[in-house]
């Protein structure tokens, strides 16, 4: 059933408002999503008319705008992008790693989006790549799903990745499978400290090479010396990274990434109302108070403002693989793992030698009857309206 209110509601009524009230700083790109997100699945787009085999039903079904901003646009994609993951599930305890930004750095990673979301993903994925080949901690090559999230639940600026890492890898030598201990990962004090230190080297590197820009509050971090003065201040305060306990099994890993891989600051299930007055209501958990969900009313003007907080920049991709699942090798890595595991699990008895064949992730039906469970298919194309102008699409 499709929520009552969406995003696409509030672009309808108050978006116009609020291009000419930002008219000097509304993006390109801010425009264009505000465009897709309107036009999606309505009559602007086309599409075409499909009608049931078993009870003769019939329905339009509008073309989608296929923007990654889009809260109706991911589910395809998304179901697309788990059935191929599922081929990779290794038969191992799986944990869930968070590398947070600090405020200031956030603000400098909001002015230089593409290159400090760049930074973000290589400190994080170089953290625990170098991490977990110590033989201090676990000696071993391990692979790293990083997904960037640019958002908190109030939907302002949080930029933070998720890592969902497997339990172990090969060792160094690749002659063995190395498990970590049981329900735990790595420390997370040393992955804080690392990767405070290669964020900041890659942030001074882009500042030497001219690639960051500032403006506005930022503005005097332009000169070196108040550049300078703010890495020294981000050295001396704490960077949280967080590790979650692990997940029960191969299969809640795949649940989670389902829920937060492809979407972009808030769910449309999330939305309460939409006033006449232009109050948007919308659910918020609050992870200070035992993460009770609390309602939370703002201007439409300001729910815009902070839902474009979140462009993510043209052709960006916010979900990279790293060590043993990096797309170079990802399929003859995955191959050495498997063999590595059965070869201990041979060892310590048959119990553990339960494999992935067994588990299969079936992709969501597009095209089921509402009235009956039975097989729409295509009977006639509805065709766009002449007045749209096709958007650009970003679904990378």
């Amino acid at each position: 059933m499709a929520p009552a209110l969406e995003v696409a509601d509030i672009f309808r009524r108050h978006g116009e408002a609020f291009r000419q009230a930002h008219a000097g700083h509304l993006g390109r790109d801010e425009r264009r999503i505000m465009g897709a997100i309107t036009a999606c699945r309505t009559a602007a787009l086309g599409g075409h008319v499909e009608q049931c085999d078993d009870c003769g039903a019939t329905r339009i079904a509008y073309n989608s705008c296929r923007n990654r901003h889009c809260p109706k646009c991911q589910g395809l994609a998304r179901a697309q992008w788990l059935a191929e993951r599922q081929a990779e599930l290794l038969s191992v305890p799986y944990f869930h790693v968070v590398f947070t930004l600090p405020a200031p750095a956030g603000g400098i990673a909001f002015q230089n989006k593409a290159i400090v979301y760049s930074i973000l993903f290589r400190a994080a994925a170089e953290t625990l790549v170098t991490i977990a080949a110590d033989p201090k901690h676990l000696g071993a090559q391990i692979g790293v799903t990083a997904v960037l999230h640019t958002w908190g639940q109030t939907l302002q600026h949080h930029p933070h990745i998720h890592c969902v890492v497997p339990g172990g890898g090969p060792s160094l030598d690749g002659t063995r499978w190395v498990a970590c201990r049981p329900g735990f990962f790595l420390p997370v004090r040393v992955l804080s400290r690392l990767f405070r230190r290669l964020f900041l080297h890659g942030l001074r590197e882009a500042f030497d090479a001219g690639k960051l820009r500032f403006f506005g509050d930022l503005a005097g971090l332009a000169e070196l010396s108040a550049f300078t003065v703010q890495l020294d201040e981000l050295r001396r305060i704490n960077w949280v990274v967080y590790a979650k306990p692990p997940f029960g099994g191969p299969e809640q890993v795949l649940a989670y990434l389902g829920r937060y891989t492809h979407r972009v600051a808030i769910a449309n299930g999330r939305l309460i109302a939409l006033t006449d007055n232009g109050k948007v209501s919308f659910t918020w958990k609050d992870y200070r108070h035992h993460s009770k969900t609390k309602a939370m009313t703002l201007d439409a003007d300001e729910f815009i403002r902070r839902f474009l907080l979140h462009t993510l920049p043209y052709s960006f991709h916010r979900i990279r693989y790293y060590g043993f699942l990096a797309n170079g090798g990802r399929h003859d890595n995955i191959a050495l793992c498997r063999h590595l595991l059965a070869i201990r699990s041979a060892d310590i008895g048959p119990a553990a030698a339960r494999g992935n064949s067994d588990r299969q992730f079936n992709a969501c039906d597009f095209a089921i009857c509402p009235e009956c469970g039975g097989t729409m298919r295509r009977i006639a194309v509805v065709p766009c309206s002449s007045s749209h102008q096709p958007f650009r699409c970003d679904t990378s």
